[in-house]
């Protein structure tokens, strides 16, 4: 098959590999029908996070239709069209059991999102059919369906993390795909009052879109001044932390009100200085990491198809899947919010 892989810092390339196959009787392999570029894979493709074997395939988030099942997969079949969670799990170990599916003893992840095919390691335990190769889910629905694989349930643990609830002020730190997912989010479960962080004119109008009550271009102090102001120097009840940094992390921490919680969901390059001195002396707390995303995918898959939530217009790039090297660069200069790529 054909897919995207990566050789060194931006060295993206469209090119032969070995077809994904059946290596245990739990695995499927899907067809690929749309996949995308995600945030995380900048971290390789700007060389901050080290590249394991140069020639990878990358991608981790797409919808297939299943080709192949191995013997023990029972609960999908041929023709199946699906969401891969970008981490694929069992669904019946203690960690899943406990709705840390992100943290399964089977766990696996999808290698090749942006390639012709891919393979998911736990099929029954990670899938989510949402069409046939017969009756396919329309043109329409399918970007959104994509979000669901990775940023929209990210977004989602996140505010879920932090705390979220009815009548609350979030801020959201962070306007890539899983932050403005992460403002439809906190819309979701009853945010009031939702500050988004975004200097990006189209990043700053989805945002408004998405729900955000006020968006705000001030970094750093600057932001930390205007919140403490517009709280009445009490601070936000939830923080999502949808970057990675140093610098984002010490920001959602300074927002944050005594007592509340920094959800953090973005993939961390380079953290330090932590700023635990002044989570323990405002009992400020911190929860979230890797998604789980099959936990979340029932109820945000219903929230697309009643047409409460539409997260694929965080998509406003698409590429045949042979250019996705123009996706990354599009992405890396800060010119596309999120790419899909189709085969």
């Amino acid at each position: 098959m054909r897919a995207t892989t990566i050789h060194a810092p931006g060295d993206i390339r469209w090119e032969e590999v070995p077809d994904p196959t059946i290596a245990a009787p739990t695995d499927a392999i899907v067809r690929v029908l749309v996949g995308c570029v995600c945030g995380s894979d900048l971290w390789r493709y700007r060389g901050i996070e080290a590249i394991v074997r140069p020639g990878a395939t990358i991608g981790h988030e797409c919808v297939g239709e299943i080709v192949e099942v191995g013997e023990q997969v029972r609960d999908f079949r041929v023709g199946d069209v699906v969401v891969v969670p970008f981490v694929h799990c069992d669904g019946t170990c203690a960690n899943c059991l406990a709705g840390v599916q992100s943290a399964c003893v089977n766990m696996g992840f999808t290698a090749s999102g942006q390639g012709e095919y891919a393979r998911v390691t736990q099929a029954d335990g990670s899938l989510v059919r949402v069409g046939t190769a017969a009756e396919p889910p329309s043109a329409a629905v399918l970007p959104s369906l994509l979000a669901l694989s990775d940023v929209m349930a990210t977004g989602w643990h996140a505010a879920v993390s932090a705390g979220v609830r009815p009548g609350a002020t979030a801020v959201v730190v962070g306007d890539g795909a899983v932050g403005l997912c992460g403002v439809i989010a906190a819309r979701q479960l009853g945010a009031e009052r939702v500050i988004a962080l975004s200097r990006t004119p189209a990043r700053r109008a989805l945002a408004a879109e998405f729900g955000a009550t006020d968006v705000i271009a001030e970094r750093g102090a600057e932001a930390e001044a205007w919140i403490a102001e517009a709280t009445d120097g009490v601070g936000a009840d939830a923080v999502l932390e949808c970057v990675g940094t140093t610098d984002s992390m010490a920001t959602a921490f300074a927002v944050a009100r005594a007592g509340a919680t920094v959800g953090f969901v973005g993939v961390p390059a380079g953290v330090e200085d932590f700023p635990i001195r002044r989570a323990f002396g405002r009992n400020i707390g911190l929860a979230g990491g890797m998604a789980p995303v099959r936990r979340y995918l029932p109820e945000l898959l219903g929230l697309v198809l009643d047409g409460a939530i539409d997260p694929g217009r965080v998509f406003d790039l698409t590429l045949p899947m042979a250019q996705a090297a123009d996706g990354y660069r599009a992405m890396d200069e800060r010119r596309a919010i999120k790419v899909l790529l189709q085969p």
